[in-house]
């Protein structure tokens, strides 16, 4: 295991501010749901505002979620109703079945109908939320033991190919399986996130993006890249999904191996950070003139504060991890928060789509303005997960 270098312990936000910071946030907020509407926000903005677009995209969710934290940060009745009038389109969605042939339904429900049901007891959030669980269990591999990710189930050309990303798909699996009673669900998680430990995970604590089985074995091919530099190097936000991913499942299952593997990935996460503790777009790049990922450092953020609340208080990590995510929090409120007061505008700047198709490169991305502001709950108050 890679051992975390000490550096100089970052200085601790005051909750002055986080307030301020989530003031702003809710600001920004307010102007795009006047701005947007119905509608939600692309995935990333084009020249720093987000286009509307329907309920079609796998990101849409963030923009419900981001609704759903700001109703419990203010308790202001605007957010549950734009984010309930969301829930029944969501509801629609899984239904008609209109694209959700991937795996990315736990970052839809997740984070749209399953806080409506916990906030509100919505029972149509909760039949939105099920329906979408048993869709996402259709896509479970039985003999790989993992949730293919996209394509085809039956096209041997695009069958038997897992992604980091689906670590936070599989708490809407486990919420089915509380919520129903039906074990399947639960059994499904557990394999997946064991293939994703054994297979996605390097030697050296980096992690591939994606991991292909054969589709009518399941035996273990290969690992490359998707959206990173290279098949060897380590894609940033890959990296962030795993360092959040499995301590998020470790809730769910008690694995505490878990938590050890999340040490081990944010060891290496931050073992590889430029100066200000912000990213850059893969960590094979730790100074240049790479692109930052501002995105992977929120998530990777809300990753270390879902690690460090669950380790042992004597675990001589716990309060390192703590502050890491305190220093990034701090250097995204301070440097990378979009404060130009845009209709539509971003929380915040400088984050990577998709580097090599050149889509969303140095602009908001959607999720990452929405673990932005998870962080912030996350740090003022007693937050109860969505995931």
């Amino acid at each position: 295991m890679e051992t975390l270098r000490n550096g100089s312990a970052p200085r601790r936000d005051d909750q002055r501010l986080v307030e301020q910071a989530l003031a702003s946030a809710l600001a920004a907020i307010d102007r795009n749901l006047a701005h947007f509407g119905e509608q939600f926000p692309a995935p990333s903005s084009v020249g720093g505002v987000y286009p509307a677009i329907g309920n079609d995209e796998w990101t849409n969710g963030f923009w419900t979620g981001m609704l759903w934290l700001a109703y419990e940060a203010s308790g202001a009745p605007r957010y549950r109703e734009a984010a309930e009038r969301h829930v029944l389109g969501f509801h629609r969605r899984q239904a008609e079945r209109h694209n959700v042939a991937h795996h990315d339904l736990g970052f839809l429900y997740s984070l749209s109908c399953v806080p409506a049901y916990q906030l509100t007891g919505s029972t149509v959030a909760a039949e939105a939320a099920l329906g979408a669980a048993r869709l996402l269990l259709e896509r479970y591999q039985p003999r790989a033991g993992i949730i293919q990710a996209w394509g085809d189930l039956h096209d041997p050309e695009q069958a038997g190919r897992m992604i980091i990303d689906c670590n936070l798909n599989l708490p809407l699996l486990y919420w089915a399986s509380n919520y129903s009673g039906e074990p399947a669900f639960r059994d499904a998680a557990n394999r997946h996130i064991e293939a994703a430990a054994r297979h996605i995970v390097r030697a050296d604590g980096s992690t591939f993006h994606t991991f292909f089985f054969d589709p009518a074995t399941g035996a273990p091919r290969h690992g490359k890249t998707h959206q990173g530099h290279a098949d060897d190097s380590c894609w940033a936000r890959g990296q962030a999904w795993g360092i959040c991913g499995f301590p998020l499942v470790y809730r769910h299952n008690g694995d505490t191996r878990l938590l050890e593997l999340s040490k081990v990935l944010a060891n290496y996460y931050l073992n590889r950070l430029p100066d200000d503790g912000i990213c850059y777009w893969d960590l094979v790049f730790t100074s240049g003139a790479e692109e930052r990922d501002s995105s992977a450092a929120a998530i990777a953020a809300c990753g270390l504060l879902e690690l460090s609340s669950n380790l042992p208080l004597l675990d001589p990590l716990r309060n390192d991890y703590q502050d890491a995510a305190l220093r990034m929090v701090r250097q995204l409120s301070t440097h990378y928060r979009g404060d130009d007061h845009t209709p539509g505008g971003g929380l915040l700047r400088h984050a990577v789509y998709h580097k090599p198709q050149r889509m969303g490169v140095d602009e908001s991305c959607i999720w990452g303005d929405y673990f932005y502001l998870e962080a912030l709950l996350r740090l003022s108050r007693n937050w109860a997960s969505y995931w």
